[in-house]
């Protein structure tokens, strides 16, 4: 089952660590759209009032559960497969512990990449999985 990725377009740190995933997505599981665009808004991410700044998944064609920060970031590990599903073992921790964890790097996320200012543009295969 393909999953969206809904990231934070304003983000550097976001942007590419959506180019890292789409390099480790060797069955193209994934599908990448951001927060500020047109599918975020069709599926009814503006919602959630404090989603700026976090990462969002929706199994495409599946219930439409919606699962924000580190619910998100297990989504995307299952999703890799192979090694990445040792990331799994997450599941074990809190929510509570783990979403302050997400918290604190999306907190600090502007602050670790400050000096750079620029996002290179995607290749085309992963132009082609980005979503409006």
């Amino acid at each position: 089952m393909r999953r969206i990725v809904f990231f934070d377009g304003n983000c550097l740190l976001c942007s590419r660590t959506v180019r890292w995933l789409a390099a480790r997505d060797a069955r193209r599981r994934l599908a990448f759209a951001t927060l500020q665009g047109e599918t975020a808004r069709a599926h009814g991410l503006g919602k959630y009032a404090d989603i700026s700044g976090s990462v969002a998944v929706i199994r495409d064609g599946g219930d439409g559960t919606v699962f924000l920060r580190s619910d998100a970031c297990l989504e995307i590990a299952a999703s890799l497969g192979g090694i990445w599903k040792i990331c799994l073992v997450g599941r074990l921790v809190p929510r509570v512990l783990r979403d302050g964890i997400y918290r604190l790097i999306a907190r600090n996320r502007r602050r670790w990449q400050q000096g750079t200012s620029v996002c290179e543009m995607p290749g085309d295969d992963l132009r082609g999985r980005l979503l409006p």
